[in-house]
């Protein structure tokens, strides 16, 4: 039998006012800053500046998030035994700004001690991380009831998120560049994102304080109890085990930018405007994503789009004979496909978990977002670790100089693929994995 999945139709739905939407919006800041900038420059960051070679570097971009697996359980249990998400925001997400800040700090000289400090300050950033993310993921399915009303507070909450990876994404490599690079250059943009997630971490706290908010007074009693309804929630695990698969080749993209920029494009500000070109579309692109998810519905327009992503990514094997427009628009096409993949598997979560409110009569938004935040962490996680695995493969040259060591051929062939192959091939697989997440549209 084929698991049926959350039903579309919910009747009188609350419109949620737009000083709502907005607040809840401004928390993508937080969640895109910090889901992008480590997976964009953390690998390169020890790689071409602190030295470290490929396959150590990778282990330390993937362990602390892989942390995260464990804690993000437990702060979706937290928060939802305590009644109200809201603090959960400030604190977690102001002491995030501290850590972020000292990640890219690096106050010691040896190769040894820097990969240490840096995998120590990643752990608790993401920590941090974790207490400010499942709170603010597990607040949409409480504050509508309204299924097409989570897919408006969606189109906000994406549109924000895709404003925070072009800002954070494209500046940061910015800010390296010209304040000197190497150790300083990373010092000031570790600073500039951290006033970004403070500022988000603010804006969220404050824009949500009027919100009406349906959160849960009654779950399982235990987290073994809470996993165990969450694992009976067939479309939830469908979608979820797609989320993880695609991450890990969205993570494996971001982590090649700078290497594809300096290695294929070999354009010294090529990483910036990459960045750019697939961030920027996706502002473009939400309303027709919104007008296609209304007519199509979640589930098959979440599969056009992560077959656009992967459609795109391929066609960048093209990249080293091509001019650098076309391989800009090329990117663009994929960016247009990240942003649906965004829009429709986070419009998608909040139906699951109101899908388990139906079936169980408990409000417990907490454990399913957990999960998700969890399981999302581990696949950002991943694809900077298989990037750098596709790295030292190849035999990638590291170096302590600030600068990006020259590449041979096997090299530059390993950075290649890395960025376009295997990040379609994971996209393309999380697709086969939505096999059992049917929506259930009711007459």
């Amino acid at each position: 039998m084929t698991p049926t999945g959350p039903s579309p139709v919910v009747i009188r739905a609350s419109v949620l006012p737009r000083p709502v939407l907005a607040g809840y919006a401004l928390g993508s800041l937080v969640t895109g800053a910090f889901g992008t900038v480590p997976g964009l420059l953390l690998l390169p960051y020890l790689t071409d500046t602190l030295g470290v070679a490929a396959g150590v570097s990778g282990l330390l971009v993937l362990l602390p998030k892989a942390w995260d697996v464990l804690v993000n359980p437990l702060a979706g249990r937290i928060s939802d035994r305590t009644g109200s998400r809201r603090p959960f925001l400030l604190v977690a997400g102001l002491l995030l700004s501290v850590l972020f800040a000292a990640i890219f700090a690096a106050p010691f000289a040896g190769v040894a001690a820097s990969a240490t400090y840096v995998a120590v300050a990643f752990l608790a950033a993401a920590t941090a991380y974790a207490f400010f993310q499942v709170p603010y993921v597990a607040m949409p399915a409480e504050l509508t009831d309204g299924y097409g009303e989570r897919t408006r507070l969606m189109t906000w909450r994406v549109a924000v998120l895709a404003l925070a990876i072009l800002i954070s994404g494209a500046l940061a490599p910015l800010i390296v560049e010209t304040t000197g690079g190497g150790r300083i250059g990373h010092r000031w943009a570790g600073l500039f994102v951290a006033a970004l997630i403070a500022v988000g971490t603010v804006g969220t706290f404050f824009g949500t304080r009027r919100a009406e908010s349906r959160t849960a007074r009654e779950a399982e009693p235990s987290l073994v109890a809470q996993l165990r309804v969450a694992s009976g929630n067939a479309p939830f695990r469908a979608l979820l085990l797609c989320w993880i698969v695609q991450a890990a080749g969205i993570g494996t993209m971001l982590a090649g930018v700078q290497y594809f920029a300096d290695h294929v494009l070999r354009q010294e500000t090529g990483g910036t405007f990459l960045f750019a070109a697939f961030v920027g579309p996706a502002l473009l692109v939400m309303p027709l994503w919104t007008a296609i998810g209304k007519r199509w519905g979640k589930l098959r327009s979440l599969i056009a789009a992560s077959l656009l992503f992967a459609a795109g990514a391929l066609l960048l094997l093209s990249a080293e004979v091509l001019p650098a427009v076309p391989v800009y628009l090329i990117v663009a096409l994929v960016g247009a496909g990240y942003a649906g993949q965004q829009v429709f598997a986070m419009a998608m979560l909040p139906d699951c978990i109101a899908f388990d409110t139906a079936r169980t009569g408990r409000r417990q938004a907490g454990v399913f977002t957990g999960l998700w935040t969890a399981g999302e962490t581990l696949g950002l996680a991943l694809g900077p670790g298989i990037y750098a695995l596709m790295l030292q493969v190849f035999g990638y040259v590291s170096s302590a100089t600030g600068e990006a060591a020259v590449q041979d051929g096997t090299a530059r062939l390993g950075v290649l693929l890395g960025f376009t192959v295997l990040p379609a091939l994971l996209v393309g697989a999380g697709v086969v994995l939505l096999r059992g997440y049917q929506e259930r549209i009711n007459p």
